[in-house]
């Protein structure tokens, strides 16, 4: 299920036929738009062409520009694998579109969708990513650890720090470095506010605060895994749990920015890289937690460089859970496909 195959193929598929591909015409075109969509739904694990349709009907809603920005980001990136000889597992189940449709959503969100020069940049970043996740695939699977959304992490935070101190990229004035500071504003969140934040933790793994997109991707996630689904609710719950009980502010609960790593982190720990059973999800909402203050950790260590938090937080957490399974025997075991 999902980037799971990441930690075992890193050096490709024994038998494979790198590169190749299917006949040319219609079936060719149609198992590329597959993978496509498979690309969009392995950012939740799932390499569900079901779930990457309703994925990018929620990148449409928020706005007609995201929805491109995404379809062509993962379109490239796939493309790219291909053109490269990447192996044929790989692409068909997504593996190498994920990255690129969040790395051209970052551009997007970060230096304005409506501008040439993003565009641009964003089809650069993801031809980029697709190199960088093949670097880290390898170096990573030296230790059997998957490479999660490391090199869009990476890619991202590069460009973030330094658009601002090209003119023809940033196109906002002032850079976003800034010094932190202590948190300020009201604790309370009310029962309304923890059903925006429940949706918004699901939007936000896009860049998108709407919790009415949110509502949608959970409903493509449930849609390909009811399992799935429940254990991405139940970080949800854990993300915004553990920051309303560390006492943060409220409108960072409600609008998914200290959830969202949560939700990834328990998919990826209970069903993708560990089995899905008791004791993997007790070990993935301990994980869901950490995810939240880890969250917070990176956010103070990147304002004074005008970077973001990204991933970074699902991605350390869950390569130290990982890494800290092996040994622990009651967690080992071979991760199970999504119900």
């Amino acid at each position: 299920m999902g980037h799971a195959t990441d930690a075992t193929d890193s050096m490709g598929t024994e038998g494979s036929t790198p590169g190749a591909g299917p006949p040319l015409g219609l079936p060719r075109a149609r198992d590329f738009t597959a993978s496509v969509l498979r690309g969009q739904a392995q950012v939740t694990f799932l390499p569900s062409v079901a779930a990457g349709a309703v994925f990018c009907v929620a990148l449409f809603a928020a706005g007609w520009r995201y929805g491109i920005y995404g379809l062509v980001g993962t379109a490239v990136g796939t493309a790219t694998a291909r053109l490269l000889g990447a192996d044929r597992d790989r692409v068909t189940t997504g593996l190498e579109g994920f990255n690129a449709c969040l790395t051209a959503l970052c551009f997007a969100v970060f230096l304005g969708a409506d501008h040439l020069s993003t565009a641009l940049l964003a089809v650069g970043g993801c031809v980029v990513v697709t190199v960088v996740t093949s670097a880290v695939v390898n170096v990573l699977g030296v230790w059997g650890l998957p490479s999660l959304t490391l090199p869009y992490c990476l890619l991202a935070s590069t460009m973030t720090i330094a658009a601002p101190g090209f003119e023809r990229v940033w196109h906002h004035g002032e850079a976003l470095a800034a010094l932190t500071s202590a948190a300020t504003g009201s604790t309370v969140v009310r029962p309304a506010g923890l059903a925006r934040a429940f949706f918004a933790d699901f939007a936000q793994i896009f860049f998108m605060p709407q919790w009415y997109v949110g509502a949608l991707l959970f409903a493509g996630l449930f849609i390909a895994s009811r399992r799935a689904a429940g254990v991405a609710a139940l970080g949800s719950a854990v993300g915004i749990g553990t920051a309303w009980a560390l006492g943060a502010p409220a409108a960072q609960i409600t609008d998914g920015s200290m959830g969202y790593n949560s939700v990834l982190v328990a998919l990826a720990l209970c069903g993708v890289f560990l089995p899905a059973r008791s004791t993997t999800l007790a070990y993935a909402l301990v994980g869901a937690a950490t995810a939240t203050a880890v969250g917070s950790a990176m956010s103070a260590l990147f304002a004074p460089s005008g970077g973001h938090t990204f991933t970074w937080p699902f991605v350390l957490t869950t390569l130290v859970f990982l890494a800290g399974a092996k040994s622990f025997p009651r967690l080992a075991g071979s991760a199970v496909p999504a119900a």
